[in-house]
Order: structure tokens, then sequence, then C-alpha cells
């Protein structure tokens, strides 16, 4: 029976392996790719987690309010603002309240604010962008239920990662599969990377077929 040092250390290494092979890797790896709407909220921000789906309703934000009171520390809140984006959802005092309950970071379908605030605290967020009104904290939402969120489907069990590239979900039932498939996608392109730098083309590399492309002679 594992305790939970040893699924917490599991958990980490998990999402270390994750992240150093990125977003773009895993999405071509059978990950599930997010809509480009959905990017990170200041420079150089990357997190990787278990999601926590979060829903509210349109214009109210307080399923993330409690999600942050319920979620392990080392996930991602990956929230459904229910197709309303325009409202700063995240601020700085959900930023605080999330790094002392040891949350990684935060997705989210839906506008953010204190956009300085969230980089000086080091606080990873993805959202669709910036807006200044609040959201009003009394309506329905659910903590737990699958989500779609950047139009892929968010369930627990899923893992997030999400850097500079995007945001990608890794399917929990697929994590194996996709994790080795990204490590040989990596493996492999090592080894381009070592033949391109010893001056053979990409056309060589790939095996393409330049054929439809009409050549001109160069100038100068």
């Amino acid at each position: 029976m594992s305790d939970g040092v040893t699924d917490d250390a599991a958990a980490a290494a998990t999402a270390e392996a994750l992240a150093a092979q990125g977003s773009a890797t895993l999405g071509e790896s059978g990950a599930r790719r997010m809509r480009n709407r959905i990017g990170p909220v200041w420079p150089g921000a990357a997190v990787a987690g278990p999601a926590v789906p979060v829903r509210c309703t349109p214009g109210d934000n307080l399923g993330i309010h409690v999600a942050v009171t319920r979620a392990a520390p080392g996930s991602v809140l990956v929230a459904d603002m229910g197709g309303e984006h325009e409202l700063g959802y995240w601020g700085e005092v959900l930023t605080v309240a999330a790094r002392a309950a040891g949350i990684a970071g935060l997705v989210i379908d839906g506008c953010v604010r204190d956009v300085d605030a969230l980089a000086s605290h080091g606080f990873p967020v993805f959202s669709t962008g910036i807006a200044l009104t609040g959201a009003t904290k009394f309506r329905p939402g659910s903590v737990g239920a699958p989500v779609e969120v950047g139009d892929v489907l968010v369930e627990v069990g899923d893992w997030i990662v999400a850097d500079v590239d995007g945001v990608v979900v890794v399917p929990g039932a697929a994590l194996d599969d996709v994790l080795a498939a990204a490590t040989a996608r990596t493996a492999k392109e090592a080894g381009l990377f070592t033949e391109l730098r010893a001056g053979r083309t990409t056309v060589e590399l790939l095996d393409l077929d330049p054929s439809p492309i009409d050549l001109h002679p160069r100038s100068g």
C-alpha cells in the first residue's frame, strides 16, 4: 500500500518528466492540444501537474474559489468559464491563496488580471487574455466533474503541461504511452539535429518530395 510521501514523489517525478518533454513534443505524441486562444499570461510561465477540472457559471468565479480550497498540492486548476471570457476571474488574491495551498498553476478559458503581481509571485497562469472587470461569487459550478477547456475535454486523472508553446492535456489512461512516444520523438530529433549540423538537409532526412515547388534561379 502506497503512502502520501511515495504518491507525492511519484507525482512530482511524472510532472518533471512531462515538463522536460514540453507541450509541443507532447502535442505531437498523443496529448490533446488546447486552442491557441489560451496562452501564458507572463513570459516564462510553465507548469505541469495533475488536472483539477472546475466549471463556473458565466460571469461568476465561485467555483474557482472553492477549487482552491479542495485541490491537492502540485495540481493545476483547469477552469471552464462557460464561454464568457471578458472578465478578470483570477487575480492576486486568488494567487496568494493558491500559493499557500501548494497549487501549481491555473489554465482558464477566460481572462485574468493583476498580471504583474502574478508574475512577481511566479505563479503560472494560462488564460485567454486580460480584463479588469471582476466576477460575481455566488452562482453554481462544480469541482472535479469533466469540463471542456480550450475545446479539449479535461477529467480528473488527466495531466496538464503548459509552457510558451501552448497547453496540452495528457489523458490519464494514456500517460505512459504519451510519455514514451514523446521521449522517443525527442531522441529522434536529437539525431536529426546532429545530421543537420553535419550538412544534411531536412529534405533529405525527412524524405520530402521537392517536385511541387517551382524553383527559380538564385539572384545575386
